[in-house]
């Protein structure tokens, strides 16, 4: 890989696809998670760049997020399983189960763990209650990604779905979402980003990037749902001129100042501003796709897994590595209007 300025590589990396990278909340700020394909949890102290540990799960695992307390994890497996990991003790707890594959995880406001499947499902869990399982909704279409902020989660789908759902009034009773839409963009969703900084004029926000090169800001008031936008990005030129467009395979929103990142095939994380609607900075170029990218709680360092995707097909293709980039401010923090 090409030297790039401020960038930490991980030891020990996984051996197959990284699925997610997330660093830990402010109790454990210096933690990063990771899952992969090659069924195992790793813990990474991501400042000092030391493997903390190691945990082997029944099968791959397709996502994955801290817990409620600092030593608790949880993984999507693809053996349908949604699996609880203690880092302290190494043990791992079965929590529930899906009908199919669990390709999303996420904790969500008062502690509750959501998942969402290939099973067309979303659920929610209470991992401290006897029976854990709490609700379970039906999805219009496979489960592909899932953001959340708080008490709201946003779903993508196949056959470009988008749900929005409220934790609060999510029960065994009323497991109807809070709003259904289509996607703006024309191809298959890729990632969902969901910002903990409301847009400065049009309130809360999402982020939607797909297989097609595009990214689409979207806005949850359906009131000022008409102020979305879209836009081109991950593109590069080919040796005779021609356009290649990039898969769009991760958004990552930084938690202080609400411009966002986005991964592609290309190798490239890029910056933007939805406010200003302007491109902030480039990182790259990363030997390989870029699958996975995470914010520390403080926005001071972004995590991104460079893991081939597939995009192409299967072929050789450089091994998986985690990098810790360290972000300067001008590379974070919204540009000024001129």
């Amino acid at each position: 890989m090409a030297t790039i300025d401020g960038v930490t590589a991980l030891p020990s990396p996984p051996t197959d696809g990284v699925t997610a990278v997330e660093w830990g909340p402010a109790s454990n700020s210096n933690d990063l998670l990771v899952s992969s394909w090659d069924a195992s949890l790793r813990l990474y102290d991501g400042v000092q760049a030391q493997l903390k540990s190691k945990v082997e799960l029944p099968s791959a695992s397709l996502d994955c997020c801290f817990g409620a307390s600092p030593a608790t994890a949880y993984a999507a497996g693809l053996d349908h399983s949604l699996n609880g990991v203690d880092f302290e003790t190494g043990a791992t707890s079965a929590v529930g189960s899906h009908d199919g594959a669990v390709k999303c995880v996420g904790l969500g406001s008062a502690s509750q763990v959501v998942s969402a499947s290939w099973d067309r499902t979303l659920r929610t869990w209470d991992p401290r209650a006897a029976t854990p399982a709490v609700a379970c909704a039906p999805l219009p279409g496979k489960a592909f990604t899932m953001g959340i902020v708080g008490h709201r989660v946003v779903v993508g789908t196949s056959e470009r779905h988008v749900l929005l759902f409220d934790l609060r009034k999510l029960s065994p009773g009323d497991t109807s979402p809070e709003q259904r839409r289509a996607s703006s963009l024309k191809f298959q969703t890729r990632c969902i980003g969901t910002s903990p900084i409301p847009h400065a004029v049009h309130g809360a926000c999402y982020v939607l990037g797909s297989i097609e090169g595009r990214v689409a800001v979207e806005f949850v008031e359906q009131d000022v749902e008409h102020h979305k936008f879209a836009f081109k990005c991950h593109r590069s030129k080919a040796e005779d001129g021609a356009e290649v467009v990039h898969p769009v395979n991760a958004v990552a929103f930084h938690p202080v100042h609400g411009t966002f990142a986005t991964g592609g095939c290309d190798g490239v994380v890029s910056q933007w501003d939805a406010v200003n609607r302007k491109k902030v900075a480039t990182i790259g170029d990363f030997d390989t796709s870029i699958s996975a990218l995470s914010f520390s709680h403080d926005g001071a360092r972004l995590a991104i897994a460079a893991s081939y995707t597939f995009e192409e097909g299967e072929k050789d293709h450089p091994p998986d590595a985690i990098f810790v980039r360290s972000m300067a401010d001008h590379e974070v923090r919204p540009k000024l209007r001129k």
